[in-house]
């Protein structure tokens, strides 16, 4: 299919497979950003024959991306406009690409670079500040008749004018942070005993990631749909658009599936959408690569109303690149160096899906995850990515470590195509949504293309997902092989045996995060599997599992733990369900609280999660605000109210069950070599949604 007329048909450029031109816009390029955007950068600069620069802090020392460019030069942040403007000046370097997130949209760091010579790969500083502002950037394009979503700034007002300014605009109303991005600080007030809460929350997160607390309230729209378009603009007076993205497919404010085209859009709407994100764009002069951002309800597809722009390049920029054909970073570059741009007929070819790979916990509420890559494997599609084997997952930046893309001649091909490649993509020795993009993907609403922003979070927290009998056959495989003798050996050459020449059962109990206790016996097959010699990772049938080794004792031990307690009863030992820093204390010692009441708040990575309490009793806080805590470290307890007394609670009819214990010879751990900090062996499971917060991060 064609975009329509407001291209420019007789506008000609290379796609992303062109050779090298002879004359690279630039010699040099520094890229201020880490992980697969920066490797996704790098490669069009090397295709180009430019030579690349990156910046790295002393965490990413080790990071592919160090590797991958000509040269590196570190950083104390890749926040620290200074440092990274004089790494670009040191190096050498004409021009910095910003990636997305970190410097992208600052203004301030724009006008470093132009001070220092050095050319900033982005739009000029009056987009910039405009389109970072998001009450000015509304004000800005409804005056060119761009349309946008009912609402008011806070700015200037006290609560209870926002109160009264909230009742007129009418509930569910959508709390934001006027400044940044990606979904940071957003809450929703779904009525006036929510307002306050919300408020508080926004202001917070704001004032911390951005320096600016100044918030924005607009109409949350029924069932809507997040649908983007794709510009690039010159400076010889060419803005088009490549098309739309449809990325309602979010969890808390933030992407994890996009596609190319949208299912929904059709050529007269295609051409509305197009033409107010062009209006957008040329309103403040844009030059480069930029995307608009519309909401449109589930029922009136026809009437987007602007919500953002994104003055950079976004993380789901590939579909685009996939259905047209055109390198967007490599546009950039020719931009910024002064050239026109040089585009052919815009068409859509086929379409693609993107899905991005988080360090995550769905089990735990897609909370985030850290850890060593033990083994990585990407599947047969383009596959963006942060992480190789032996990359390790930090609490310091954002949890997403790649991103897996699939085109087809039509979205059902490329569905199919994205979740094999996904079966085949192999990251162990950490926590990722694999298995649940892939459950995602399967669902008939999604296949069917019939969405909205909420279908995520209604999904609500899956169960930790069984071991297939391939993976445990496999690792219990890998267990007795580890405990086998030496070859060659007096106890190798007799064999397994026993006194009394009974024959040794190969029998290995494995246990699973989610605690069930899995019978093995070994078996060879085509699983993967790494680790040991109590904790192993196993890939097998497109699905990733954590296994640990157990005996009857370890079992038994289990079991007795949770004798005795009342059916839905939880532990009274709230713990933290990741690694952060506690930002907030909602309690004191001895407080007597509800089931339900705030205590702890934790923020790690891009994500505030608050611990509540799971029954009525009395509070006992193990923490202070900015206190480190590890992940399952206890950090408050909550005893029963005195009337639940330990009469109440039934006894165990069986305190402690037979468990088969391994036999001699198989070279299974005790109790004693068990790590007891497993997930597991958590009880707590702390119950309010986790919000967005600031770090070092991309959204």
């Amino acid at each position: 299919m064609s975009i329509p007329a407001f291209t420019s048909p007789d506008l000609r450029t290379p796609d992303v497979t062109t050779p090298r031109p002879e004359n690279p816009p630039f010699s040099s390029v520094l890229v201020a950003n880490r992980g697969e955007i920066a490797r996704r950068v790098f490669r069009t600069l090397r295709r180009l024959g430019i030579r690349s620069v990156a910046v790295y802090t002393d965490a990413d020392a080790g990071s592919p991306h160090v590797r991958e460019a000509d040269r590196a030069v570190r950083v104390p942040s890749y926040l620290d406009v200074d440092a990274v403007v004089d790494a670009a000046v040191s190096s050498g370097a004409d021009a910095v690409h910003p990636g997305y997130g970190f410097l992208s949209e600052n203004a301030g760091f724009a006008r470093a670079c132009a001070a220092a010579g050095v050319v900033f790969v982005g739009p000029g500083i009056e987009a910039l500040e405009v389109m970072g502002d998001k009450i000015r950037a509304k004000e800005h394009v409804a005056a060119h008749g761009v349309p946008i979503v009912p609402g008011f700034p806070a700015a200037g007002l006290s609560d209870d004018e926002i109160a009264a300014a909230s009742d007129r605009a009418g509930f569910p109303l959508l709390v934001k942070p006027s400044a940044g991005g990606g979904g940071k600080g957003m809450t929703v007030a779904t009525g006036p005993a929510d307002l306050a809460d919300a408020l508080a929350t926004a202001r917070r997160v704001a004032a911390a990631a951005f320096g600016d607390d100044t918030l924005l309230l607009e109409r949350l729209l029924e069932r809507p749909r997040h649908i983007e378009v794709q510009v690039l603009a010159d400076a010889h007076g060419t803005t088009i658009s490549l098309g739309e993205r449809e990325c309602t497919l979010q969890r808390r404010h933030q992407k994890v599936v996009e596609e190319a085209p949208s299912p929904v859009v059709d050529a007269a709407t295609r051409t509305r959408l197009g033409e107010a994100a062009v209006s957008a764009a040329r309103s403040v002069g844009y030059l480069g690569a930029g995307t608009v951002e519309f909401l449109v309800a589930g029922d009136r597809i026809d009437e987007p109303f602007f919500i953002e722009m994104n003055t950079r390049l976004q993380v789901e920029h590939p579909v685009t690149e996939m259905v047209t054909g055109i390198d967007l970073v490599e546009q950039q570059l020719r931009v910024a160096a002064g050239h026109a741009l040089d585009l052919p007929e815009i068409r859509l070819d086929g379409h693609a899906i993107e899905a991005r790979v988080y360090a995550e916990t769905p089990a735990r509420g897609y909370l985030p995850a850290t850890g060593t890559v033990t083994a990585w494997h990407p599947g047969p599609a383009r596959v963006d990515s942060a992480v190789e084997t032996g990359s390790v997952i930090s609490s310091l930046y954002d949890p997403m470590i790649a991103k897996v893309i699939a085109h087809g001649p039509d979205r059902g091909t490329a569905l199919a195509r994205l979740d094999a490649a996904l079966a085949e993509t192999v990251v162990l020795g950490v926590d990722t949504n694999i298995a649940d993009l892939r459950a995602l993907l399967a669902e008939p609403a999604v296949r069917a293309g019939d969405l909205d922003t909420g279908v995520l979070d209604r999904r609500g927290t899956p169960e930790s997902p069984e071991p297939s009998p391939a993976a445990l056959a496999a690792v219990a495989q890998r267990v007795v092989d580890a405990a086998a003798p030496a070859e060659g050996s007096v106890w190798g050459r007799a064999g397994a045996w026993r006194a009394g020449g009974a024959q040794a059962h190969r029998t290995v109990w494995l246990q699973d995060d989610a605690g069930r206790v899995h019978t093995a016996s070994p078996a060879a097959g085509d699983a993967r599997v790494v680790g040991g010699p109590i904790e192993y990772w196993a890939h097998a049938e497109g699905a990733a599992h954590r296994l640990r080794v157990v005996s009857r004792r370890d079992a038994a031990a289990r079991r007795r733990a949770s004798a005795g307690r009342a059916p839905g009863a939880v532990d009274p030992e709230l713990v933290a369900p990741l690694p952060g820093t506690v930002v907030a204390v909602h309690g004191a010692d001895g407080d007597a609280v509800e089931a339900g009441a705030r205590l702890v708040t934790i923020e790690a990575m891009k994500m505030e999660h608050t611990v509540t309490a799971p029954h009525p009793g009395v509070l006992r806080l193990h923490v202070t605000r900015g206190t480190q805590v590890a992940r399952d470290a206890v950090v408050a307890t909550v005893s029963p109210s005195p009337q639940v007394v330990e009469s109440d609670i039934p006894a165990s009819e069986d305190p402690d069950p037979e468990v088969p214990e391994p036999v001699e010879g198989t070279g299974t751990p005790s109790a004693s070599g068990l790590s007891t900090g497993s997930a597991s062996s958590s009880a707590a499971s702390p119950a309010s949604t986790p919000i967005p917060s600031h770090k070092e991060t991309h959204p």
